[in-house]
């Protein structure tokens, strides 16, 4: 394992890629996040289930995803950390202690019941747990898995999360993920002049990177995720970077033409699929076999 060590907050422009939002990235950027999060949205809708199915998101109610697949017409549940920073306290979802277990059930039951035919279309089922475990949840109980939000990469113990989709998964069920590619955790070493680290990366197993706030994510090749993957008993299906397009490139388009916002996504969505670890995040399509 390699692991670097945290160093003073500084401002520095690689660590603004981390919030996907945008907001932490200031107005330089604001073109891109808006190009990320159509790209994102447009990614989830092309590989979301064609027919009803049960959806669990553990992407940290941080995102659209869960919404987006409600909207889908999928029956799905949405799992919220309550210790993340920057999310509100358990209590603000939930009117006391006594009503996150009773959520608890409310997703076992979920979980477990029959799918009703012509069941009417539902936001998604809010649930306060750890996504990092899982076990609220029944074996192969649910059709597909959203990880958005990079949450692989913000659970170090990534093997172990992983392994908790794959045993809710149905035989046959998909996960998408994305997390942080070993292209941004090395642009951010290199700002950050951890030189001696970087000669380190490319024979090390597991790569962590410390950020300006004092949080650790973990970065991913595309081999690494690949492996991740297979070890937990998932087909990988592909894996490609979440945008080819740099932000730069996106900024300079958008700024000339406001307008060209869709003829960028349609590109992004067209490109070559390819497994390298280009971009900053890689997003990753796997399978449960049987």
């Amino acid at each position: 394992m390699h692991s670097v060590p945290s160093a003073r907050p500084s401002e520095t422009s690689i660590a603004s890629l981390r919030d996907t939002s945008g907001a932490a990235a200031g107005d330089s950027l604001a073109s891109y996040w808006r190009f990320y999060r159509a790209v994102a949205d447009a990614q989830l809708a092309r590989w979301l289930p064609r027919r009803p199915s049960r959806v669990l998101d553990i992407s940290g109610g941080q995102g659209h995803s869960a919404g987006r697949a409600a909207g889908a017409g999928h029956q799905v549940l949405e799992v919220r950390d309550p210790d993340r920073p920057g999310r509100p306290p358990a209590r603000a979802h939930q009117d006391g202690a006594h009503q996150d277990a009773a959520h608890q059930e409310s997703a076992r039951q979920e979980s477990t019941h029959q799918d009703r035919p012509g069941r009417p279309a539902r936001g998604p089922v809010p649930v306060v747990g750890d996504s990092g475990t899982l076990p609220y949840l029944a074996d192969a109980s649910v059709d597909a898995v959203v990880a958005e939000n990079r949450v692989l990469s913000r659970h170090l113990a990534t093997e172990a999360t992983v392994a908790e989709i794959a045993r809710v998964l149905r035989p046959g069920g998909r996960v998408l993920l994305c997390v942080d590619s070993l292209t941004l955790g090395m642009a951010l070493l290199a700002e950050r002049n951890y030189w001696a680290h970087l000669s380190d990366v490319p024979s090390a197993e597991v790569v962590l990177v410390p950020w300006p706030d004092g949080t650790i994510t973990r970065s991913f090749s595309s081999h690494q995720l690949r492996e991740l993957l297979a070890d937990a008993g998932l087909d990988v299906e592909w894996i490609r970077p979440r945008t080819v397009l740099s932000p730069s490139t996106v900024e300079h388009v958008l700024g000339e033409s406001p307008r060209a916002l869709a003829r960028l996504v349609r590109t992004e969505l067209n490109a070559r699929q390819t497994d390298e670890s280009l971009g900053i995040h890689l997003l990753a399509s796997a399978r449960r076999a049987g």
